[in-house]
């Protein structure tokens, strides 16, 4: 893999971005088919479940990305470029919205998956397809606004304070 970003901080998040991509497309594949009304209501059911299993999978990871981005890299950019407007309250909003539709995909998964027709299936997969849609544009935002702009604009000495804080495993 070759990283965009010359900031080893900064490494780390694209590295991770990375690795969520990979664990995507395994559940987006299964968003496709339901979208492209491939399954019968056996094969449906069955590729539901596993969906629910990947996403189920996918949040830890994710949330420990996501969590390290606001715990650390967004309050320290704040301070160059604020916090109250611009790119990083976008990209927080962003946050809120990747977790309401994996959310409400998994409320309407609780219990009762035998009993959903393809039809509900292909409706409730669609929050699973907006999440993929959002996180795709997310990770394409701060991989080519906010990493460069902290290569160019954040002092050596915050951006190794970023690299300790922020090298940490997410699985």
């Amino acid at each position: 893999m070759k990283f965009q970003n010359k900031d080893y901080a900064m490494r780390i998040l694209e590295n991770e971005h990375q690795y969520l991509m990979h664990l995507m497309e395994d559940w987006h594949q299964i968003v496709l088919n339901f979208e492209n009304a491939v399954y019968q209501q056996e094969e449906a059911t069955v590729a539901f479940k596993q969906l629910r299993t990947l996403l189920i999978q996918f949040i830890e990871p994710l949330k420990k990305h996501t969590e390290k981005e606001e715990q650390y890299f967004f309050p320290l950019l704040g301070q160059y470029i604020g916090k109250e407007q611009g790119p990083i309250v976008t990209i927080e909003a962003e946050h809120e919205e990747i977790d309401a539709y994996i959310g409400h995909f998994l409320h309407h998964t609780r219990v009762g998956i035998d009993q959903l027709t393809v039809e509900d299936m292909t409706a409730i997969a669609k929050d699973a397809g907006e999440a993929f849609e959002v996180l795709m544009v997310h990770f394409v935002k701060e991989q080519a606004v906010l990493f460069p702009m902290t290569e160019r604009i954040m002092k050596a000495v915050d951006q190794d304070i970023l690299l300790e804080q922020l090298n940490t495993c997410i699985i």
